[in-house]
């Protein structure tokens, strides 16, 4: 099995940060020198490590901005 890479192309928003210092995060990353997709999912402080998470193509998160908007929050 291949070792996955992966590229923060854009840091977008912190959503939150652990006690621990972990940050749910959302940026666009390169994962395996593919197209940029937008991700969210939590970072050790030094970014060395990682939960998993979600990855979204531009169109789903279109539809999920659209969908989060009629939302009454």
């Amino acid at each position: 099995m291949d070792k996955l890479s992966y590229e923060v192309l854009e840091h977008l928003a912190v959503l939150s940060t652990s006690p621990k210092g972990w940050r749910k995060e959302l940026n666009l990353v390169s994962w395996n020198d593919r197209p940029p997709k937008f991700d969210i999912r939590e970072w050790s402080p030094d970014h060395t490590k990682m939960s998993k998470g979600i990855t979204l193509s531009n169109e789903e998160m279109r539809t999920l901005k659209s969908k989060l908007l009629e939302i009454e929050i």
